[in-house]
Order: structure tokens, then C-alpha cells, then sequence
């Protein structure tokens, strides 16, 4: 939901009483600009750059640009909270601008691919080891195998209380629901107090 260079980018109401920050965290390729332009209710910020090499490509990633420092994007939740979405870079090379883009995430978004999962156990290990909070977002591609979700909570090895879902990254609805799942956890991260969600 764009606009053109000439309008402005739809004001917040003024009932928002919280604006938070997320992060799109996931390897290269598995759609997180994709989410963040398909949510968004402001024209995002991409930094997609033209690949120049092969390796990404051998490995099944069937693209041609990727992100180089970072997307932006906003979506109102409510009338009373807003998200600010920051899609990281998925090659490794660039890792090193995830410290800037994850610190002070209230949570993050893990996108996945599931014909490629052995990619996002990194991904994992990065937000585990700084504390935030996560859920697992699996992104469905045209010709990837659907797996049941507790077969692929244990092939992600992910605690029972972790969100995890199907999403398609193209879709606004799908993505705002991926979202709200993510709130909905955070809140009863919050709710509870030591850090697991409640009963």
C-alpha cells in the first residue's frame, strides 16, 4: 500500500499510544523485503543491490538482488500501537549491521524457508544469545513441501512456547497475521513476567 513521491505518507492517529520496534530477521532469499513491502502501509525503504555472485544461487536462491543494509516499513496493529519494521540482510557479510537493527527490537520475526532450513539455525543462535524474543514464520514458496508444524519445531529445534506458523510473504493479510502472533506472544511474554508466556 505505496504512495507516489508526491503524497505524503499517511500520518499515525493520533489515538497511537505505542509505536514498537521489530526486526524481519532470516538467510538470504527467504522473503523478508517481500514481507515488509507486502505489510507496510507506508512506501518501505529497500536497499536491494544486484548480486554479483553465484554462490547464493547454488545454494537454491532463486534471485537476483538482495538487501544490503536494511528494509523499513510501518504498519498500524491498531489504533493504539503501531510496529516499526526492520528487515535485516540476509548474506552473512552484512551480519555485522544487524547489531544496529536488532538492538531494541521488542521481538523479531524468523523467516524461513523450509527446503533450506539448516539456514536459519545461525539466524536462531544470533537472537537467542542477545535475548530477544522470537517466532518462526515458515514462508510458502510455489514448490516447497508442506510439513506438519511440530515436525518442523523439531527439525528448528524450538522451544514448545515459540510461535511458529505458515505464511505467504506476497500477502498482506498473512503478514499481518504473523504479526499479531508475534504481539500476542510478546504480551504474554510481558503478561507473565519471567520471561515464558503464561498459562
Amino acid at each position: 500500500m505505496g504512495f507516489s513521491g508526491s503524497e505524503a505518507p499517511p500520518a499515525l492517529a493520533t489515538t497511537t499510544a505505542a509505536a514498537l520496534k521489530v526486526a524481519v530477521v532470516g538467510p538470504v532469499g527467504v522473503g523478508k523485503t517481500t514481507l515488509v513491502t507486502s505489510v507496510s502501509e507506508i512506501r518501505p525503504l529497500t536497499t536491494e543491490e544486484y548480486m554479483t555472485g553465484d554462490a547464493d544461487r547454488a545454494r537454491g536462491v532463486d534471485k537476483d538482488s538482495t538487501t544490503v543494509a536494511m528494509d523499513f516499513g510501518r504498519i498500524s496493529i491498531s489504533e493504539r500501537l503501531v510496529l516499526y519494521l526492520f528487515g535485516t540482510p540476509g548474506q552473512e557479510r552484512f551480519w555485522f549491521l544487524w547489531d544496529g537493527l536488532v538492538n531494541g527490537a521488542l521481538g523479531a520475526v524468523v523467516l524461513v524457508d523450509v527446503r533450506r532450513l539448516e539456514e536459519s539455525f545461525d539466524v536462531l543462535e544470533r537472537l537467542e544469545k542477545r535475548g530477544v524474543a522470537f517466532m518462526v514464520a515458515a514462508n510458502c514458496f510455489p514448490d516447497a513441501p508442506v510439513h506438519p508444524l511440530p515436525e518442523l519445531r523439531a527439525a528448528l529445534d524450538l522451544p514448545a512456547a515459540v510461535p511458529i506458523v505458515y505464511c505467504d510473504a506476497r500477502d498482506r493479510d498473512s503478514c499481518r497475521e504473523v504479526l499479531l502472533t508475534l504481539v500476542r506472544y510478546l504480551l504474554a511474554l510481558a503478561e507473565s513476567g519471567d520471561g515464558e508466556p503464561g498459562p
